[in-house]
């Protein structure tokens, strides 16, 4: 790999960064142009030119990060179409040149982002970038990179902690070779790199880098730094440090931003909502379920970016027919217009199936009626889709234009994580209110709490007042669920419970959208249990004949097989 030279604006971030320049000189060159090193970083707009390009060269892993964090797990599984690729991922057997479990291309991104920082320090040094200017985009750049390590150390446990620019094609090939640092030394580092850039907040309004194109504001495309450092808080059981910075981007809509971010309650009559409901005063009819793109839970991932986009979306990237990388979703899950690779486990279904809704129906309907369909007799993931096939009849709407999301962080996945610190800090009920029906019990909150654990979720008509929280009603109480009764045998039941409850919650909400194997990973490491993990990968394999199922759960007994061989090629 050579050096960071040029500037290649990938997908609808290359759309960007032409209607950025137009605003003002940015850099007369075409998208592909090669720059020259004299010729770039002179300014601030070719210091955002580089900020794009690492974050359409990030879009390049977004198969490899739902294949390693979904396929991995429970939860997902193979077709009769899988290549033997993601064969080796589903039963714990990755081979020499598996192209999903090569870290180079994750290598790649760090490379470019090392660059990139050198170039900014330079830059500031020089005065080409004010304070604002290098404070707000050398912290973005480092917080891409530490999400990237995050996920190596995932995956491979111990790796190479690169932070200098490397020069030549033999430097990135002795990585192989170079030394390594253990996961739990990692998250050291990458606490300690986030906690000391200069900005920890989003891009402030009138940022260059912050604008409008093709219908996208591009505020969400842009990592969210406190969300990342409360979740390697989270990794290392730092449990009250987590849950002070999570609370802070939850409480960022302020007293009276009632609905961002905070799992809001149902519209029960116009269904403008993210909610599993039903027509109303039809409650019973399961034919009444509101089921649209633009109404009910099915919109958070089928919805244009509207106010309603944004009360639930903390990071996305959108992909556009006209420009690479393609969608990758498409192929992967798609039995119409793609090549259907990957397809819900049956032990996936068995769950959706084994939850009970308010209504009594058997079934959680964030399962087979929005995540995934039954389409020509196949189980199909379609919450990737939504953008790609017709609501009605779910056939392509143009067979080329596989426009979609890659579906990075949202406000369900932070709530979760959230009331993950909480319960292990101490705090169980309320991590318990957070995942069911919501702190809002008759008007009783946790107002009187000291942060990070204060809600205010208080409704008082004489005088009128309405908590920031009094709309919340919890993860499952959004998805209309039935809420189970938390032990109150001890303490430390109940943590485990609660826990238990999280991830199980984790799986039914956010299926499919690259969390479900670090759940389990971090909660394994966590209560030092093997079987936490290897039980639930056996179970998904057991229950669709799998004959590896047995030798797979015996491998993930022993902790070192959690991660994969690191061999960069």
């Amino acid at each position: 790999m050579q050096r960071f030279k040029t500037v290649k604006l990938v997908g609808l971030l290359s759309f960007f960064f032409i209607g950025v320049s137009s605003c003002n000189k940015m850099l007369d060159v075409k998208p592909g142009d090669v720059l020259v090193d004299e010729n770039m970083y002179q300014n601030v707009y070719d210091a955002d030119a580089a900020i794009m390009g690492i974050y359409g060269k990030l879009m390049n892993l977004s198969e490899t990060y739902v294949v390693l964090n979904e396929l991995r797990a429970d939860l997902t599984s193979v077709t009769a179409n899988a290549s033997n690729d993601l064969v080796e991922i589903n039963e714990h057997r990755v081979t020499a040149n598996n192209a999903y479990a090569n870290p180079r291309p994750f290598y790649e991104v760090i490379l470019s982002c090392n660059d990139v920082l050198k170039n900014f320090n330079s830059m500031r040094q020089q005065n080409k970038l004010n304070l604002e200017q290098y404070s707000t985009r050398y912290s973005d750049v480092m917080a891409v990179r530490s999400w990237v390590y995050l996920q190596l150390g995932i995956h491979f446990g111990a790796v190479p902690y690169v932070t200098d620019a490397i020069e030549t094609v033999k430097d990135v090939r002795n990585l192989n070779n170079a030394p390594k640092i253990s996961f739990d030394a990692l998250l050291t580092n990458l606490i300690a790199d986030l906690t000391n850039v200069p900005y920890l907040a989003q891009y402030p309004a009138g940022t260059s880098l912050v604008t409008t194109v093709d219908g996208w504001n591009t505020e969400k495309f842009f990592i969210n730094k406190k969300v990342l450092l409360a979740q390697l808080h989270l990794w290392k059981n730092n449990y009250l440090q987590a849950a002070t910075l999570f609370k802070e981007v939850l409480d960022g809509a302020g007293a009276t931003g009632y609905d961002q971010y905070r799992i809001r309650y149902a519209d029960v009559i116009d269904h403008n909502d993210l909610s599993v409901g039903y027509t109303r005063y039809y409650e019973w009819d399961e034919n009444a379920l509101v089921n649209t793109n633009t109404q009910g839970w099915r919109s958070i991932f089928a919805r244009s970016q509207d106010a309603i986009f944004n009360w639930e979306w903390v990071w996305f990237l959108p992909f556009s027919k006209d420009f690479a990388p393609a969608n990758p979703f498409i192929d992967l899950f798609s039995n119409r217009g793609g090549k259907y690779l990957l397809k819900p486990s049956q032990f996936a279904i068995d769950y959706w199936n084994s939850q009970e809704q308010k209504n009594n129906f058997p079934y959680d309907a964030r399962g087979k009626k929005f995540t995934w369909q039954l389409l020509d007799g196949q189980p199909v993931v379609v919450k990737y889709l939504y953008n790609y096939l017709d609501p009605n009849t779910y056939q392509p709407i143009d067979p080329l234009a596989k426009n979609g999301k890659w579906l990075l962080y949202r406000a369900a996945a932070m709530n979760l994580e959230y009331s993950e610190a909480a319960n292990r800090d101490g705090y169980t009920r309320l991590a318990y209110a957070l995942t069911n029906s919501g702190i809002n019990i008759n008007g009783g909150s946790t107002y009187q709490t000291p942060e990070p654990y204060r809600f205010d979720a208080r409704i008082v008509n004489t005088p009128t007042y309405r908590g920031p929280w009094h709309r919340n009603i919890g993860i499952r109480g959004r998805a209309m669920l039935k809420s189970d009764t938390i032990p109150t045998s001890s303490v430390a039941d109940s943590v485990i419970f609660v826990e238990n409850q999280i991830i199980r919650e984790g799986a039914l909400e956010l299926a499919y959208e690259g969390k479900r194997w670090p759940d389990l990973l971090r909660v394994a490491l966590r209560r030092n249990d093997a079987s936490f993990l290897a039980d639930k990968v056996y179970q998904k394999l057991l229950r669709e004949g799998n004959g590896q199922a047995a030798a797979v759960r015996n491998k993930l007994m022993n902790r070192d097989n959690w991660y994969l061989p690191f061999r960069l090629y």
